[in-house]
């Protein structure tokens, strides 16, 4: 009977491959399967991926999840995907892809089709309505126009635009739809009116119709069809809720529907995210908004492009002798350790991927400043920690100028494994942080209950705070705090001076 039917699975569709995951009714995550899948760069600028290798990933790590667990597909109440963002895949009108490979999030090859643009709508009034604080070109809308440019056979055979988890919810259920938050994303969203802009739509020429009804993330859009049972294995007739942008539900699995609480993510690139009842809109900092899940709600985010990523780069330039194996992060938190607070004289810039919209320039790159015979690495090390901290703090500022954040700063994320680099964050953010039991499954666990409330398994999301388990909370530490105080101004005007240098060395003839 229906008794049984209290599991979910909940799919994290990220850059670099699927996640699939077994939850409870309580929210409690059971088991877990990865399946890689391979992003394609054909030319400069450009980054690919395909969408049914994507379908694929999905049908064996779902299949594989139920196998490993030994979870009969008769006890999967519902299945709800969380899709990486911004990404365009065109099907024609008998629902059949248009194309192999389709642009992902970071593709920025329709830089020319956005600045034309930007003559006929204002870049202010563009950002103000829709809340999209990337670069333009990254958006949904400007892929678009770059493929009715560069291939308009192709275009005018285009009926609907889907999202990337939005397909597989088409593959899934036959049905063709996006909610809120995954429109927020498509460059064409009113965040006011929770609905498509139809100003922003006719400067650009492009048919409402090309983008797919918006229905709430946590209602069920339909059920897995016959076809699809074969492939992935859920019996047909299994719910599928519509699901969520992947920045929404690492924001509804972080901290829940709650005003003012934010979280750091702290990976290969990182950021800080506020849920609010008020977009973030900031049009010299340009924060980038996602719709939230429940409707009047947001999560307005910051980042920087290289955290882990530049770790890694120290890693791999200053560690050689260590060999390439995972104690090599060992070896480097003991040195970094074994520098005071303030790397002895140390500052490291950690733009080594390009200024985000946050930093003064996209042109931005990392540096060491303050170096004398007397450093050793693991000054350098130590530095290079407390720079990621200090970037990230700088962009938190931006955040706090326009909402009360309450209390304290949940951290996730690859970095946030580091005991030091935890203490690091703490004192430099000036504000408590807390690492709990969740970590990098927040947009796990945020999928997990979209589908929970949308077959009424659950009411609401006031539970999910209560799923943490906190591991570790810590207070700032005064007399560090202070310290990193006065080093936030020396590297924040020593990040504008970069800037400026940056921007002469590319000008031609350097």
């Amino acid at each position: 009977g229906n008794d049984m039917k209290k599991k979910l699975i909940a799919c994290d569709l990220g850059t670099g491959g699927i996640k699939a995951s077994l939850f409870d009714d309580a929210g409690e995550s059971h088991a877990e399967v990865f399946r890689q899948y391979e992003t394609l760069f054909p030319h400069e600028g450009w980054a690919e991926q395909r969408p049914m290798d994507w379908w694929n990933a999905v049908c064996g790590a779902v299949r594989q999840l139920l196998s490993d667990s030994q979870t009969g597909a008769d006890e999967i109440a519902c299945i709800a995907l969380s899709g990486h963002s911004l990404v365009a895949v065109p099907l024609d009108a008998h629902g059949r892809l248009l194309r192999d490979q389709v642009p992902i999030w970071f593709d920025t090859r329709a830089r020319d089709q956005a600045e034309r643009f930007f003559r006929v709508f204002s870049y202010e009034d563009w950002y103000r309505t829709t809340g999209n604080g990337d670069p333009p070109e990254t958006y949904t809308l400007f892929k678009l126009l770059w493929e009715k440019e560069h291939h308009p056979q192709d275009f005018s055979a285009v009926h609907m635009i889907l999202g990337s988890k939005d397909y597989i919810n088409y593959k899934l259920t036959g049905r063709m739809c996006t909610d809120p938050s995954y429109a927020s994303g498509f460059g064409v969203f009113n965040l006011e009116k929770w609905d498509y802009d139809d100003l922003v739509l006719r400067s650009a020429g492009i048919d409402r119709a090309l983008f797919p009804p918006i229905v709430p993330s946590d209602s069920v859009i339909g059920a897995v069809t016959e076809e699809a049972s074969d492939l992935c294995g859920l019996l047909p007739g299994t719910p599928v809720a519509c699901g969520a942008v992947d920045n929404t539900c690492m924001s509804l699995g972080s901290t829940g529907l709650q005003e003012g609480r934010a979280y750091a993510s702290v990976g290969s690139s990182a950021w800080i995210a506020v849920t609010s009842r008020q977009p973030i809109i900031d049009i010299s900092a340009r924060p980038f908004v996602f719709a939230h899940v429940r409707k009047g709600y947001y999560t307005s985010a910051v980042s920087i492009f290289s955290a882990g990523n530049s770790f890694r780069w120290i890693r791999d330039t200053l560690y050689k002798d260590s060999g390439n194996n995972v104690d090599t992060y060992d070896i480097m938190n003991r040195e970094a350790a074994a520098s005071p607070a303030g790397s002895n004289g140390v500052l490291f810039n950690p733009t080594l991927a390009g200024g985000s919209a946050q930093e003064p320039s996209p042109r931005l790159k990392g540096g060491f400043m303050g170096l004398t015979l007397a450093n050793t690495r693991g000054d350098l090390t130590r530095a290079a920690m407390e720079g990621v901290a200090l970037a990230l703090r700088s962009t938190l500022d931006i955040l706090r100028t326009q909402t009360d954040l309450s209390g304290e700063i949940l951290l996730t994320g690859g970095c946030s494994k580091s005991a030091l680099w935890r203490r690091i964050f703490c004192d430099v953010f000036n504000i408590p942080t807390v690492k709990t039991s969740v970590d990098q499954n927040a947009a796990s666990l945020g999928a997990a209950a979209l589908a929970a409330n949308s077959v009424g398994l659950w009411d609401g999301y006031q539970m999910i705070p209560y799923i943490h388990h906190e591991e570790e909370k810590l207070e700032p530490d005064p007399v560090s705090a202070a310290q990193y105080e006065k080093l936030l101004g020396v590297y924040q005007s020593w990040t504008g001076s970069l800037a400026d240098l940056a921007d002469r060395m590319s000008s031609p003839g350097l």
